[in-house]
C-alpha cells in the first residue's frame, strides 16, 4: 500500500481518472495519454515522473493487471464502493442523484 505522505515527498504530478462504471481496458490507454500529456507540458526537471491513477466503480482485476502490464506508464487502478465514501452522518441528508438532476434543469 502506498504511503500518502511519501507521495507528497515524491514531488511529482498525479493524474487522477474516476469513472463512474465498471473498468473497461482502454480506460488505461486514455489515462496513459494524459500522463504523457503532463510530462510533456507541465513537468520540469526537478519532479519526478508523472504518476496515473484510475478509480472505477467496478473493474475485473485479471483485465485491470493485463491492461497495466501493457502500458509503460506508472499508473495505477482501483475501485470504489461509493456507499461507503459517505460518512453516516450524512446519510439522508444528501440530496439523491434526481434531485440533483431536477434541480439543476430548472
Amino acid at each position: 500500500m502506498i504511503n500518502v505522505k511519501e507521495i507528497l515527498q515524491w514531488h511529482c504530478y498525479v493524474v487522477v481518472e474516476i469513472k463512474t462504471g465498471k473498468f473497461d481496458s482502454s480506460y488505461a490507454g486514455q489515462l496513459g495519454t494524459y500522463v504523457v500529456a503532463v510530462n510533456h507540458q507541465m513537468k520540469t526537471e526537478a519532479d519526478n515522473p508523472t504518476l496515473g491513477l484510475l478509480i472505477c466503480k467496478d473493474m475485473d482485476k485479471v483485465e485491470a493487471q493485463y491492461a497495466l502490464e501493457s502500458t509503460s506508464q506508472p499508473l495505477g487502478i482501483s475501485s470504489y464502493e461509493l456507499s461507503k465514501l459517505i460518512p453516516e452522518e450524512f446519510k439522508g441528508r444528501m440530496p439523491t442523484i434526481e434531485e440533483i438532476e431536477t434541480e439543476l434543469n430548472e
